[in-house]
């Protein structure tokens, strides 16, 4: 929205001219985002308290959580908030990209809403259905991977429609440009054609899986909002990388146009997640909630997606990809023992994995320090993938 309201006043006000520049709105998005999270932190937080919707805490868990119950939870909305007001505010409203990333954020965190609203305020701990909220996820994840399977690998809207068209009446078997391939970290002369199919399936997997990964790992105080910073961040750099043809050529990228607009978005989230970790870090004053953790799961997969990094995103986020692995394993775990032994037997002494280490001795803000640290070098490691190869 600025930036239009600015090209349309630069050439009386020359000094408009600066917001042309991706990397300022950048700043500026994230700025914004966090401002309007301080500002506003207080009053939903009153809100929330006021609909009593506060956190039901297991009991059979760490029992220094127990002092925890009554937390408002649903504070995601505020992260939400701060995303959607800054970036239509700072990004160009006319990239196919910005629309697309909002669309499956706003959508998975409206999926985490309707959760975190029956959990807390009906008072049913299932909450949304298992299988309801897989089915709009898939449908939400689906949407978005046939439109991205097109989109990056044109220019515009337009461009989109007719390669669609084009794929249709040849049968389902038109191939796609290079660039969207599945490309390796380190190894960019690597990759592997996926055809629309492929890409669709994994773009699919990309988006619903980090938006679970990320929600499995929001567990204690500020523990999964740093790591989302850190890698929102990165793929920011990515975004801004892969949207620039210099820099793509120099590099060994594919060139994505528009791309580059992502790095508002990215802004947005980081400035939005510091403003929430204000309120989040330990004690925690409000907790995200499924309609935070859901939806920031889905635009980190999304972007990674887009800037053509799902495998750096495996790496970056390895938190989020160990708190699941730990489920899945404690899972599959207990369900072969009780068969085999007739008595379920666990791996860890409790899932997901950062429940473990809470219940091995560690203090609460030792486990997310920890894991903060571990996102900081994970995060460099592919990082580094820019230049090594």
């Amino acid at each position: 929205m600025l930036l239009w309201l600015a090209q349309l006043l630069q050439d009386d006000f020359g000094f408009l001219r600066v917001i042309n520049y991706i990397t300022l709105r950048a700043v500026m998005a994230t700025l914004t985002a966090g401002l309007i999270g301080l500002f506003f932190g207080p009053w939903v937080i009153r809100r929330l308290t006021a609909m009593k919707v506060g956190q039901a805490v297991r009991t059979d868990g760490p029992q220094t959580h127990l002092v925890k119950t009554g937390t408002p939870t649903m504070g995601g909305v505020l992260i939400l908030i701060g995303i959607a007001i800054s970036t239509l505010l700072w990004a160009d409203l006319s990239n196919r990209f910005i629309w697309i990333v909002l669309i499956v954020t706003l959508g998975f965190g409206a999926i985490g809403w309707v959760d975190d609203y029956r959990k807390v305020v009906y008072r049913d701990p299932k909450g949304m259905a298992s299988k309801e909220k897989y089915f709009w996820q898939s449908l939400i994840g689906l949407f978005a991977a046939i439109y991205l399977a097109f989109s990056v690998s044109e220019v515009n809207n337009l461009k989109v429609l007719e390669l669609f068209i084009n794929w249709v009446q040849s049968g389902f078997s038109i191939d796609l440009p290079a660039k969207s391939n599945l490309y390796v970290p380190f190894f960019k002369e690597i990759s592997y054609p996926l055809g629309v199919l492929g890409f669709i399936v994994l773009t699919y997997l990309v988006i619903v899986g980090s938006s679970n990964a990320v929600n499995l790992t929001d567990g204690l105080d500020g523990l999964v909002i740093m790591p989302v910073i850190l890698v929102g961040a990165a793929l920011g750099v990515f975004a801004y990388v892969m949207g620039n043809a210099i820099y793509t050529k120099y590099l060994l990228f594919p060139y994505i146009p528009g791309a580059g607009e992502l790095m508002i978005f990215c802004g947005a989230m980081s400035g939005a997640g510091l403003a929430f970790l204000w309120f989040n870090t330990h004690p925690a004053q409000v907790f995200m909630g499924d309609v935070g953790a859901l939806a920031l799961g889905g635009a980190l997969g999304t972007v990674a997606v887009i800037v053509r990094q799902e495998i750096v995103l495996f790496v970056m986020g390895g938190i989020f990809v160990a708190e699941t692995v730990s489920v899945i394993l404690q899972v599959v775990w207990f369900k072969f023992t009780k068969k085999v032994y007739g008595e379920g037997r666990r791996i860890f002494k409790m899932a997901p994995l950062h429940h473990h280490f809470e219940l091995s001795g560690w203090k609460e803000t030792q486990v997310v320090v920890r894991f903060w640290i571990i996102t900081i070098l994970l995060v460099l490691i592919g990082l580094s993938s820019l230049k090594l190869r």
